[in-house]
């Protein structure tokens, strides 16, 4: 052993004379003291004539950064990463940080250059006389090997940076003489602590800092910067959760090399050494599992993955796909999103208060905002996340916007046949005979094909009778749909949902057949509220958008797909659309569901065949859908004795109440023009016959008093009754009759003086 020894420092002083008037010779020796590179000193002479030739230029650019998503009010709601880091300045990272780095890894840092020959030669020795190996590299270097591991694209790229090869030391090196001539050396160790692993998943001293002790690089003191100095030599082994002796002992390895160094004082290395590992974690996790509102940031994820592919994420094979998903956590984005979490967390209750988390019910709900389209809030009964009552998949968004297929549209799907039977101006009074169940044919969609008869039934086998557009959608008649439906035209019905953005929730077109007015088209109920935003917008529909602005590390801000806004129907049209619908919460279907306090909209949909119940609703200033349905099928699994009215109805006045708490409560605008609408007689029961006449004369009717007095229990002399009845509907201009009061009931008796008969307090 002994006489190999002595051959490989032999080999050792030849290889050094032999290099020594080479610039390079600094750099070839340096790999002597590499393990197992100690008798290759032939090679290492070969390569000197290459070097000099090898390319120099390395990027330096920023490596991978967490990507950052905010709400709309600036709160941090999620963070991507594939390596948690956060770069910050050279002034960002406390002095004794610095120090504590230089003193274990690189101590003549600011007095070498690229390659510390004095500490070279040191382990060459060391290592050529025994079996033990001593490193030599230096922080430049040490910053070079880690930025090309970062820049690594692929597994073989990867693999090349990191094999134990002559030749990649060799071009390290060479890159590390570039970086000397490029770069300051406080660049260089900006760059290194930037960039370098301090264990738990952090990268970079601000991670670290924050991961470890829950502060700031700046922050840091003593005992903290000399154990995250300590880790970079072995993170795995000195990992202060895992292996506390060992990495209190690598601590105070620091703690006295600095104290030997003159950068602290023996004393301070005793007092910081006597201190045990304090740490405060903050474990980085990233990705939706841990946001404030996950489905949400599902939405915004695969909007991200649209935005960086330019459109074509869908389109590309799965290894390019892969390549956005990495550009995402790796980018360091800044993402300003639409989520109002007052929003988010009124739905969130809502949904999960009326339907459990566990179970194989579920509800899903969307929220958006007339006028910009923008989503404020997307969630659902059950928890984001794997395991029982939890799920992965965004049940309220689309399938290319992590979702399934949708749900049913069921009824809410007639108030787009309803739009275009106000825009053909088809009158509202229009009756038209509703059977509780028949069939009807003529039907043909947009390109010709003309459909056989197709039978349809009502819901509640006691809607028979006539008719008109309000009545027949407050009360959700079926028949009357369809037969207005054959009215308006099938192909006219469908492209009016189609202006509003409707499409099914797998992407495809909605399929133009008859049965479609009652929702058979599966969508989403984040296009279902856009729709309806649409129409609480005065007819002015806006594609629904989460992302608002995307900016990269060095302030460049992304070009984001344009989300356009677009009239189209005629303001008049849809607000004659939204007081129809505000009647569904008044008269109709939804009017057990009680006030949410401002003026509102909405149509309710029970599924065909019972499978599912949806509801769709908006005020001014929000829009917002819910469904609820079987989660294991709905061909198989029913949801009997659930309609619009009974959950979805419910959940979505809840969540808009919370949402809109404190906000502005506008009304809708009221119609303009003659819709051929009918009128409500208005009630002037008790009211003396001229004041009666002329209230039914500003409404619009002509008034006739009958002659002979009736029976009644009013005032003699008053309003007794009217014909049509009081809130009965009636043409504008038509007449109505006024049966004057006798103030005796029907047995003859004299109407006993009641208190309100008196303009003074009774009895006093």
């Amino acid at each position: 052993m002994l006489a190999q020894n002595q051959g490989r420092r032999t080999a050792i002083i030849q290889l050094v004379r032999l290099l020594a008037a080479a610039a390079v010779a600094g750099v070839l020796v340096a790999f002597i003291a590499l393990p197992g590179v100690g008798g290759v000193g032939l090679t290492a002479r070969d390569a000197v004539n290459d070097f000099q030739k090898m390319d120099a230029e390395l990027n330096t650019a920023p490596p991978p950064e967490k990507t950052v998503v905010y709400d709309a009010k600036g709160e941090q709601i999620a963070v991507f990463f594939d390596k948690y880091r956060e770069s910050v300045r050279l002034d960002q990272i406390a002095p004794i940080m610095q120090k504590a780095v230089i003193a274990i890894e690189d101590s003549r840092f600011y007095q070498h250059g690229a390659l510390d020959l004095k500490g070279t030669l040191r382990a060459l020795v060391n290592n050529a006389s025994s079996d033990s190996t001593q490193g030599g590299s230096t922080l430049t270097q040490q910053y070079v090997k880690n930025l090309l591991v970062e820049n690594a694209k692929s597994e073989e790229e990867y693999r090349k940076v990191t094999a134990p090869t002559l030749d990649r030391k060799i071009r390290e090196l060479r890159y590390a003489l570039r970086l000397e001539e490029t770069m300051s050396k406080n660049q260089i160790l900006e760059g290194y602590l930037n960039i370098a692993y301090f264990g738990g998943g952090a990268y970079g001293v601000q991670a670290a800092a924050k991961r470890w002790f829950g502060k700031t690089a700046k922050e840091l003191i003593l005992p903290e910067a000399a154990l995250l100095a300590g880790i970079t030599q072995n993170p795995s082994a000195y990992d202060p959760v895992q292996h506390p002796r060992d990495a209190r002992k690598r601590r105070d390895t620091v703690l006295y090399r600095m104290a030997q160094l003159g950068m602290i004082t023996k004393a301070q290395a005793d007092a910081a050494a006597a201190q045990p590992i304090k740490l405060n974690e903050d474990k980085p996790i990233g990705g939706c599992e841990t946001s404030k509102a996950p489905f949400f940031c599902e939405y915004v994820k695969y909007e991200m993955y649209q935005i960086l592919s330019g459109g074509k994420y869908w389109d590309m094979p799965k290894d390019r796909q892969a390549e956005i998903e990495s550009k995402l956590r790796r980018g360091g984005y800044v993402i300003r999103t639409t989520l109002d979490m007052k929003a988010q967390n009124a739905l969130d209750k809502a949904v999960r208060s009326r339907v459990s988390p566990t179970g194989n019910k579920v509800a899903a709900e969307a929220m958006v905002e007339p006028g910009t389209g923008h989503i404020k809030a997307i969630g659902q009964s059950k928890l984001f996340g794997a395991g029982p009552g939890k799920t992965s998949l965004n049940l309220a968004a689309d399938s290319r916007h992590g979702g399934g297929i949708g749900v049913s549209a069921g009824s809410t799907f007639k108030t787009f046949t309803l739009a275009v039977a106000l825009e053909k101006r088809i009158p509202i009074r229009t009756s038209i005979h509703s059977p509780s169940r028949m069939t009807v044919s003529g039907f043909t969609d947009c390109k010709g094909q003309y459909y056989g008869p197709w039978t349809v039934k009502n819901s509640d086998p006691a809607e028979n009778g006539p008719y008109n557009l309000k009545n027949g959608t407050w009360l959700s008649v079926n028949t009357f749909y369809a037969q207005l439906e054959k009215r308006v035209g099938l192909c006219d019905a469908v492209k009016m949902a189609e202006r509003f953005g409707m499409k099914r929730g797998n992407g495809q077109p909605l399929q133009q057949v008859p049965s479609q007015v009652l929702g058979v088209n599966d969508v989403d109920m984040v296009h279902l509220a856009a729709a309806y935003a649409g129409f609480a917008a005065r007819g002015k529909y806006c594609e629904p958008v989460a992302v608002t602005d995307v900016v990269t590390p060095d302030g460049t801000k992304l070009k984001l797909p344009e989300k356009k806004c677009k009239q189209v129907i005629a303001q008049n049209v849809a607000d004659q659309v939204n007081e129809i619908l505000r009647g569904v919460l008044t008269r109709g279907t939804a009017k057990n569901i009680g006030s949410i306090g401002r003026p509102a909209a909405g149509k309710t949909g029970t599924c065909e065949d019972f499978t599912c119940a949806v509801f769709a609703g908006h005020t001014p200033n929000l829009a917002a859908a819910v469904a609820y349905w079987d989660l294991r099928g709905p061909w198989r699994y029913k949801v009997y004795g659930v309609y619009g009215a009974t959950i979805p109805a419910p959940i979505w006045a809840q969540s808009m109440r919370g949402a809109l708490a404190g906000e502005p409560a506008p009304d809708f605008t009221a119609p303009v023009g003659d819709f051929g609408d009918l009128t409500d007689v208005p009630d002037v029961r008790g009211r003396p016959i001229h004041e009666a006449m002329d209230i039914l004369r500003r409404a619009g009717f002509n008034p006739e008093v009958v002659s002979r007095p009736i029976a009644s229990n009013r005032p003699p002399g008053t309003v007794a009754n009217t014909s049509p009845g009081p809130r009965q509907e009636a043409e504008p201009g038509a007449k109505v009759m006024i049966y004057v009061s006798n103030g005796r009931d029907r047995d003859d008796r004299p109407r006993r003086p009641r208190r309100d008969d008196f303009p003074w307090p009774f009895g006093d």
